[in-house]
């Protein structure tokens, strides 16, 4: 999840205290008013399920942010789709995953996967804890799959549903489940609804590509990470896609 750095203050000519959080809005207000870098029209895209999709909602974000987009998409390429069953299985994938290494996440939803063909929900809510536990989760992980299952069962979790809604209702109807906060709402509505304008903004390494592309001192928190995407929506998801790629080919370039 996300986390907080300590807020750091400049000395500007003038003498003048500037915060951290005016620094980052200068920096994002200067590059979101750029000749070559505008919001996209409040349109609505179609959802990200297939590789189609996501290059017209590409050449889109590239038409609005050119600069910034094709220096990207120079090092990167187009993003992968990374698309992940929008169901039980993707979001207890998503689960998963928090707080813990992709290697680390991979081995434990092997595990997972042998124990629970299937990710059948009644097979799952009565699962003892030696069985979850062998799977590698945590005691935590375990409420919040058993938890999962049971709102499956009793019908207060419906995918199909989920996927009708706006991103805004499907991301309150999953918060208010046990065990699913801001940033596997988010998530899920990217990587297994495939909705264009999710944005997880609690996301770290998001946090640090957008450092990265837009030169600034400090990672942004999920507040201004907030305000950051708002020059790309309504596809702040592609260009999520496209941070994570390049942040990674950054990496692996350092």
């Amino acid at each position: 999840m996300a986390r907080k750095a300590p807020a750091e203050q400049l000395i500007p000519r003038g003498g003048a205290r500037k915060s951290r959080t005016a620094r980052v809005k200068s920096r994002v207000d200067s590059n979101a008013n750029s000749p070559d870098s505008h919001t996209i029209d409040r349109v609505a895209l179609a959802p990200i399920r297939a590789v189609d999709t996501l290059s017209a909602a590409l050449a889109a974000l590239r038409a609005r942010d050119p600069a910034l987009i094709g220096a990207m998409l120079a090092v990167t390429g187009p993003p992968p789709l990374r698309l992940r069953p929008a169901d039980l299985s993707g979001l207890i994938w998503i689960v998963i995953g928090q707080q813990v290494s992709t290697a680390s996440a991979s081995a434990i939803h092997a595990r997972f996967q042998t124990g629970f063909p299937g990710c059948d929900p009644a097979a799952l809510a009565a699962a003892s804890d030696e069985a979850l536990r062998a799977c590698g989760l945590s005691t935590p992980k375990m409420r919040t799959l058993r938890a999962l299952a049971g709102a499956v069962l009793e019908g207060a979790l419906d995918f199909k549903a989920l996927s009708a809604m706006s991103a805004d209702e499907a991301h309150k109807r999953l918060v208010a489940l046990h065990g699913i906060g801001p940033w596997t709402a988010d998530l899920f509505l990217l990587s297994c609804l495939g909705h264009p304008d999710a944005w997880p903004t609690g996301d770290l390494a998001l946090q640090e590509a957008a450092r990265m592309v837009l030169k600034l001192r400090q990672r942004p928190d999920a507040k201004q990470l907030e305000k950051i995407g708002e020059r790309w929506r309504p596809a702040r998801a592609v260009a999520a896609r496209l941070l994570w790629a390049w942040y990674g080919a950054m990496k692996g370039k350092g």
